[in-house]
């Protein structure tokens, strides 16, 4: 059989449709696709003198970072700090959540002022906490009389650090929590109140199992964003902080090599790494998704 070959008009079409979706195409090419490779390029040179003339030297630089200790004690300090915002943040947003999605007066003006830290400027949030917690004029120290050193000491700046990360995305994952629950019919909690369960119980037994695929898809990418946490850090903690060192994530560590030591391999090395354990942890995540959610 003969191809039927375009009309004019079809063809028209066409050249209007490559029209539309060739920025998004060319945008892709070149902000996703082109430093994926370029990134794992560099992992395996050595950056040449003035940022130019990369040399090749195949698994060094993976070797150099799987070995030093600045790499791993920079990975365990962003789990900690995700420990710390992704259970926390979840927990608090899903009670929010449960509490303002009930039809009283004032729900839409508590949604806003739960969601505003989300349309924030992160330069003017860790200027706000940054005044919150400063050990000698802070707000906090003076409420309660205290004279702690909130982003100084070592050993609780990094609970410091993970209170604003967790104050950061409740409204989000509220607003996303909110979206789950008016998805479960009101059917399952008017046959429960029939049979005389109470709130707590209707919580636990019908708005938390049902609510399980919204709870992971927060969980799943909050924890992705945590593990990848770099802004909050950066403006927060400064370079002469003492405790610099105990919450330093590992975003951080490759800035630190990559833009102000000048070492691009190094640090590519670093971000490959990194990306290589987000694998992994999805990869435990998909698993454990198949026990634990809930599909009605």
């Amino acid at each position: 059989m003969k191809k039927s070959k375009m009309t004019a008009r079809a063809k028209n079409e066409a050249i209007w449709a490559w029209c539309f979706i060739l920025p998004t195409i060319l945008g892709l090419v070149i902000l996703n696709f082109y430093p994926v490779f370029n990134t794992i390029y560099q992992s395996f040179c050595k950056t040449g003198d003035f940022g130019r003339g990369n040399v090749f030297v195949g698994l060094a630089n993976y070797q150099a970072v799987l070995t030093a200790g600045e790499t791993w004690h920079s990975l365990w300090n962003t789990i900690k700090y995700a420990i710390i915002e992704v259970p926390f943040g979840v927990i608090i947003a899903m009670v929010l959540a449960v509490f303002l999605n009930k039809k009283l007066k004032g729900t839409s003006v508590f949604r806003t002022i739960f969601f505003l830290p989300m349309v924030c400027a992160p330069a003017a949030v860790a200027m706000v906490w940054k005044w919150l917690y400063n050990q000698q004029f802070g707000l906090i120290n003076n409420i309660f009389h205290t004279n702690v050193a909130w982003i100084s000491d070592p050993k609780i700046a990094w609970i410091s650090i993970g209170v604003i990360g967790v104050w950061s995305v409740i409204g989000y994952n509220m607003v996303l929590f909110i979206s789950g629950l008016q998805e479960i019919p009101g059917d399952y909690y008017e046959a429960a109140s029939i049979d005389g369960a109470t709130g707590v119980k209707q919580f636990f037994h019908i708005t938390v199992p049902l609510l399980s695929p919204t709870t992971f898809f927060i969980v799943q990418t909050r924890l992705i964003g945590a593990l990848t946490i770099f802004d909050l850090m950066f403006m927060v903690m400064d370079k002469t902080n003492l405790a610099l060192e105990n919450t330093q994530s590992i975003v951080y560590l490759f800035y630190t090599y990559a833009f102000t030591n000048g070492n691009k391999g190094y640090g590519a090395t670093i971000v490959i790494v990194l990306v290589v354990f987000i694998m992994l942890v999805t990869v435990i995540m998909q698993q454990v998704e198949k026990k634990l959610v809930y599909h009605p």
